[in-house]
């Protein structure tokens, strides 16, 4: 029971309850929990997921509409939403364990370079409890995307407003991924992410949250807001 109950603490009792679950080595149920909000998420949006209005957007978009018998239009929306249902457990079950993973190794090179040696348990522990946020956003989006009788993808995107582009209104595309990045979900799992590493090296708090802030903004700059802008320039010639 311990080792459910400390994790559950971070979300109390950050500053505390994030260095006791750290030196205790607990990252299987934070992964579990994770694993299951991600999971549960994805398959109620596929169930949810009216996925013809996409599908036939997407087949105007590369001239196929005009072509597509109807037959064929039916078995491409089963497919779709099929492949979406398959996606979304997959996400919970094997991405997020496998970021979790990625991410740990991230703070042993870390750790390595700035010579404060700590076990790779550990920092796959404060890896894993860093994603508690990303969990519990999972978990309100499952209940949000539950009140729900059909969905878009551009709806489900929607429904948990957590970042700042949500409150600003119309943005160009540019200003809207920046904006994004100003999220609430991703910047308690930042500061979990400080305090865990702190607890694993020894680095004082202070310095270890300003060295979490620093790489979320090199992996924000990097996949939410350079590769997205490289795509869409990309897909415009």
């Amino acid at each position: 029971m311990t080792s459910l109950v400390q994790p559950v603490r971070v979300f109390i009792d950050p500053v505390e309850g994030t260095p006791a679950a750290v030196e205790a080595r607990r990252w299987v149920w934070p992964l579990l929990i994770l694993a299951l909000c991600v999971s549960a998420s994805g398959t109620l949006f596929s169930l949810r997921w009216d996925a013809t209005p996409d599908v036939i957007r997407e087949l105007q978009a590369s001239g196929e509409m005009a072509t597509i018998s109807e037959a064929d239009l039916t078995d491409k929306i089963q497919t779709t939403t099929r492949k979406a249902l398959v996606g979304g457990i997959a996400k919970g079950v094997f991405v997020m364990p496998m970021v979790a993973l990625l991410l740990a190794a991230i703070l042993w090179v870390v750790s390595w370079l700035f010579d404060r040696p700590a076990h790779f348990e550990q920092l796959m522990s404060v890896a894993a409890l860093a994603l508690l946020p990303i969990a519990l956003y999972h978990a309100v989006l499952t209940l949000c995307i539950a009140a729900q009788h059909t969905l878009s993808v551009a709806r489900v995107a929607q429904l948990v407003p957590s970042h700042l582009g949500a409150f600003l209104g119309t943005l160009s595309p540019k200003m809207a991924r920046v904006a994004s990045t100003v999220d609430f979900f991703n910047l308690w799992s930042t500061g979990l992410l400080g305090l865990g590493f702190a607890a694993a090296t020894g680095m004082p708090r202070g310095r270890a949250l300003i060295l979490a802030l620093v790489l979320y903004v090199m992996f924000a700059g990097v996949l939410m807001v350079g590769l997205p802008g490289a795509e869409m320039a990309g897909g415009g010639r």
